[in-house]
C-alpha cells in the first residue's frame, strides 16, 4: 500500500493556547490558517496574551508624546489621502478620528458573510495586538468583545481597493465598534446602538490615530483567502478522490502515476498526487482493464495528466497559504508607531505602505486561475463519462435507457457553463490598478477583488467537481467488477445521498445534494476513513 500525501502548506507552529484553552494574541503569538477558521466557524474564544498590554502601552506612549507635542504627524494630527497637508488641531484629533470612520463607510453590495467578519474581527485585533499602531488596549478589547459576544457589523462586500488596505470593508467594521451603522447578532440585524446595549459593550471613544489603525489593514483580503484557501485545499485532495472514481468507471490506467515518471520530474505538488492516485487506486480489479484493451493505447490528458494539473493547483494553493501565513501575523497599517528602543530610542511614527495589498493580490490571482484548471479538467472528465464513444464501454449519457433517458447530459452542460464563468473570474484584478484620492495613491493592488473572485471561484469549482462525483459513480454503478476499497467507501458515500438514476429526474437536486458532500469534506473523509 502505497503512502498517502494529503497535501497542503503545514505553516508555522500552534500558537500558545491558555489554560482554557482560548486562543491568544498579542506580538509573542502566531496565528495559523487553522486558528483562522477556527475562530470563524467555530467561534473559539480569543484574548490578549499576557505580553500584550505593555506593548500596545508603549507604543500609545509615543501617540500622546506626539499630540501633547503639537508635532505635525501623517494620521495623528494632519488629514488623510491627499488631505494629509491639512493641519488638524490637538483638540479636534478625537473628532477628525471618528469622522474618518464615518466618511470612509462608504461600501456597496451584498453584505459580507458572518464568518469572513468574525475572522477579519480576529485578523484586526491580532495586528494591533503586536503593539506597532499606537492604540490602546480599549480597541483591541472591544474587538474581541464583538467575538465574544456575536457583535457582527454589517460590511457590503464592495468598496475596497486594496490600498490603503481595505478601507472601506473596515471603516463598516470600525463603525459598529463606535454604535454605528448595523450589527447582526445571533443572526439577527439591528441598529448597532441596539446591539451593543444588548450585548451589555459601550461604543468605542476613538482617541488620536485609533479610527486611522482600525482603517488601514488587509483584513478582508487576508479574511476571505485565509478561509477559501483551507476550503479550496481541501477540494483539490477531494479532486484527486473523484478523478480516481472516474478512471476507475472509464476502467484508466493506474500507469501514469508510477513513482518513477514523477521521480523524474519532482514538483512537489506532482508527487503528492502521483502518490494519492496510487493509494486510491492500489487495490482496484479494474487495473489489469486498460491492459487488455485493444483500441485505447493510452488514456485522455484528463485522465492520464492528473499528477501533472491538480499537483499545480496544489503548488499554487501552498504558494498562498505560505503568503497568507506571513500575512496574518504582521502589521498593515500606516504609520506604523514603534515603541522606544534600538534604533529609535525616544520611539518614531513611521509612514510606509504596509497596507498595500500586492502581496496577497498576487498569489490570490494565481490561486483562483488554479482552482479554475482544477474544475476545467474535471469537466473534461464529466465530458468523456457521458460519451459512449469515449467512456470506455459505459452507456452513452450514463444511462440504461438512452433515448428515452437523457441521463447525465445536461448535468455536463452545466459544468460547461460554470467553467466558462470561472475562466472569466480567473482573469487577474491585480494588473488593473485605478488611482485614488487625487492621485495620492496613485497605484493600488485590487486585493479586495482577487479574494472575492478566488470566493466565488471556489464555490463554481466544487460544483464541477460535484458534477463530475455524480457522474463517476454512475458510471461505477455499470462495471462488473468492484472497485478498490477506497472508492468503494467514496461511492457508498454518494450513494448514501444520491440513488443510481434508473429513469430521468431533475439532476438539480442530486447536484445540491453532491456539492455538500464536497463542501463539508464529508466525501474526502469517507475515503480518507478507509485509509
Amino acid at each position: 500500500m502505497t503512502k498517502l500525501v494529503s497535501g497542503g502548506a503545514q505553516g508555522p507552529p500552534e500558537p500558545t493556547r491558555s489554560d482554557r484553552g482560548d486562543l491568544e494574541i498579542g506580538p509573542d503569538r502566531r496565528l495559523s490558517i487553522s486558528d483562522v477558521v477556527a475562530v470563524a466557524r467555530n467561534r473559539l474564544p480569543v484574548r490578549l496574551s499576557a505580553a500584550a498590554p505593555s506593548a500596545l502601552d508603549a507604543s500609545r506612549a509615543v501617540v500622546d508624546r506626539v499630540v501633547a507635542a503639537g508635532a505635525t504627524v501623517y494620521g495623528i494630527t494632519t488629514g488623510f489621502g491627499d488631505l494629509a497637508n491639512v493641519r488638524i488641531p490637538p483638540d479636534e484629533v478625537d473628532i477628525l478620528q471618528r469622522n474618518l470612520v464615518r466618511s470612509h463607510a462608504a461600501g456597496v453590495g451584498e453584505r459580507l458573510p458572518d464568518e469572513v467578519v468574525r475572522a477579519m474581527l480576529l485578523l484586526r485585533a491580532a495586528a494591533l495586538a503586536r503593539g506597532m499602531s499606537g492604540i490602546r488596549p480599549v480597541v483591541v478589547e472591544q474587538l474581541l468583545d464583538f467575538l465574544r459576544e456575536d457583535l457582527l457589523p454589517v460590511i457590503p462586500s464592495r468598496g475596497s481597493v486594496g490600498a490603503s488596505g481595505d478601507l472601506a470593508p473596515l471603516a463598516h467594521l470600525a463603525l459598529g465598534l463606535i454604535g454605528e451603522g448595523e450589527i447582526r447578532r445571533h443572526g439577527e440585524t439591528m441598529p448597532a446602538g441596539a446591539a451593543l446595549r444588548g450585548a451589555g459593550v459601550k461604543p468605542l471613544a476613538l482617541s488620536a490615530k485609533e479610527g486611522l489603525a482600525l482603517l488601514n489593514g488587509t483584513q478582508l483580503m487576508a479574511a476571505v483567502g485565509s478561509l477559501v484557501t483551507f476550503d479550496a485545499q481541501r477540494l483539490a485532495r477531494t479532486a484527486d478522490v473523484v478523478a480516481a472514481m472516474s478512471i476507475e468507471a472509464m476502467q484508466g490506467s493506474d500507469e501514469p502515476f508510477a513513482a518513477a515518471i514523477h521521480d523524474a520530474r519532482p514538483h512537489g505538488g506532482q508527487r503528492e498526487v502521483a502518490t494519492a492516485m496510487r493509494h486510491w487506486l492500489a487495490d482496484s480489479p479494474n487495473r489489469a482493464a486498460h491492459q487488455a484493451s485493444e483500441h485505447r493505447v493510452q488514456d485522455a490528458y484528463s485522465m492520464r495528466c492528473v499528477p501533472q494539473v491538480h499537483g499545480a493547483v496544489r503548488d499554487a494553493l501552498d504558494l498562498l497559504r505560505s503568503v497568507l501565513e506571513v500575512e496574518i501575523n504582521s502589521v498593515t497599517d500606516n504609520p506604523l508607531v514603534v515603541p522606544p528602543g534600538g534604533d529609535y530610542p525616544d520611539g518614531a511614527v513611521l509612514s510606509g505602505g504596509n497596507f498595500h495589498g500586492e502581496p496577497l493580490a498576487l498569489p490570490l490571482d494565481f490561486a483562483t486561475m488554479a482552482v479554475t484548471e482544477l474544475a476545467s479538467i474535471s469537466e473534461r472528465r464529466v465530458a468523456r463519462l457521458v460519451d459512449g464513444s469515449l467512456s470506455g464501454g459505459l452507456p452513452a449519457f450514463l444511462t440504461s435507457a438512452s433515448g428515452r433517458n437523457s441521463g447525465y447530459m445536461v448535468a455536463q452542460y452545466t459544468a460547461a457553463a460554470l467553467v466558462n464563468e470561472l475562466q472569466t473570474l480567473a482573469h487577474p484584478s491585480s494588473v488593473h490598478s485605478l488611482p485614488t484620492s487625487a492621485n495620492q495613491e496613485d497605484h493600488v493592488s485590487m486585493g479586495a477583488t482577487s479574494a472575492l473572485h478566488f470566493r466565488l471561484a471556489l464555490q463554481h469549482a466544487e460544483l464541477v467537481v460535484a458534477i463530475e462525483a455524480l457522474c463517476a459513480a454512475q458510471g461505477i454503478d455499470f462495471l462488473v467488477q468492484d472497485v478498490g476499497s477506497a472508492l468503494t467507501a467514496a461511492h457508498a458515500a454518494i450513494r448514501s445521498a444520491v440513488p443510481h438514476v434508473d429513469e430521468d429526474r431533475p439532476p438539480a437536486p442530486d447536484i445540491e445534494l453532491a456539492v455538500e458532500l464536497v463542501r463539508s469534506g464529508g466525501l474526502l473523509s469517507a475515503a480518507e476513513m478507509w485509509a
